[in-house]
């Protein structure tokens, strides 16, 4: 016997009116966003939702000029679309959308300022430095331990990322990474277990464990192979799981994000929880996390995007 599609009701559905799911964008995940985007549309129509898509290039301030829709759910990944661009002119307009507002966005889209509220709201990161040339390589390998991770400051699916462990690795990882971003954040390298908590509407979802044969969760191993192993059960104690989820609330909620994120934590070999970022737009591709992790919530990619997408009607 199939499962039956989780489908809204006729108040919800004229309440939500025509909505424009954002997705494409002109940065460099782009071919994620319109997986993301395409996996959405279907999914809301598949609820009875009025949705449709929008391949955003260019100029942002146009999607707003004669719009055609009552609000939006944004699929877009990178600058622009996550980084507060658009919710701030979405916001100028009076268009209702979904996820974090303004701020949040901005914050959780530069990795170098997350761990700065982190590192100030006491909440354990590993230890870093903000590397802006090459100049301040020894300052930055006196300051921090080998190995290293170094990483655009404003990049996601792992765009532009290296291990290093040596002085020459850190110069040509931070000259490969300067091409992404003028800004580089250099921290030290947790050995361990990796996990991500998908967060909604203000509750964890169960964690879940990744193992790749990848160096680490690069892009590849992140939407392009078919051995990245995703534990769920993620594996952990079930008190040291509620430990890992509550780090995660508590990180979504210092940055003030709003609705649905998803955040990812390495463990060191003492058991330890450590906050790499946290990702306010993340993947809905069919390798993606959140969904991954709705299900094994019992809830279904229809009724996760249409959560989503009803928080746009309140307030």
């Amino acid at each position: 016997m199939s499962e039956q599609v989780y489908r809204v009701d006729g108040d919800t559905r004229q309440a939500l009116g025509r909505v424009a799911v954002f997705m494409g964008g002109d940065s460099a995940e782009r071919a994620v966003s319109l997986k993301s985007g395409a996996a959405v549309v279907s999914a809301l129509q598949s609820a009875g939702v009025d949705a449709y898509g929008v391949d955003v290039q260019g100029c942002l301030l146009e999607t707003v000029k004669e719009p055609e829709f009552d609000r939006v759910f944004i699929a877009l990944h990178g600058r622009g679309g996550e980084d507060g661009t658009l919710q701030a002119i979405l916001a100028q307009a009076g268009i209702p959308y979904t996820g974090s507002e303004v701020l949040a966005s901005a914050l959780a889209m530069d990795k170098l300022r997350t761990k700065y509220v982190f590192e100030g709201c006491g909440l354990p990161t590993p230890k870093f430095r903000a590397m802006a040339s090459l100049d301040e390589a020894d300052e930055v390998l006196a300051a921090l331990s080998l190995p290293l991770s170094v990483k655009p400051s404003r990049e996601g699916s792992s765009i532009g990322i290296f291990k290093v462990t040596s002085r020459d690795e850190l110069i040509r990882a931070y000259r490969n990474a300067s091409e992404h971003d003028s800004l580089v954040l250099v921290e030290e390298w947790i050995e361990g277990p990796e996990f991500t908590v998908s967060v909604l509407q203000g509750r964890a979802l169960p964690a879940i464990g990744l193992s790749t044969d990848h160096e680490f969760y690069d892009y590849d191993a992140k939407y392009l192979t078919d051995d990245t192993q995703y534990r769920i059960p993620c594996g952990l104690a079930p008190d040291l799981e509620l430990e890992l989820q509550h780090l995660a609330v508590n990180a979504f909620q210092v940055l003030g994000c709003r609705t649905w994120g998803r955040v990812d934590v390495m463990q060191d070999e003492d058991g330890g929880f450590w906050l790499l970022e946290v990702n306010t737009s993340p993947g809905m591709t069919d390798h993606s996390l959140v969904p991954m992790a709705a299900r094994a919530a019992g809830i279904s990619f229809e009724e996760l995007v249409v959560r989503i997408l009803r928080d746009t009607l309140e307030g």
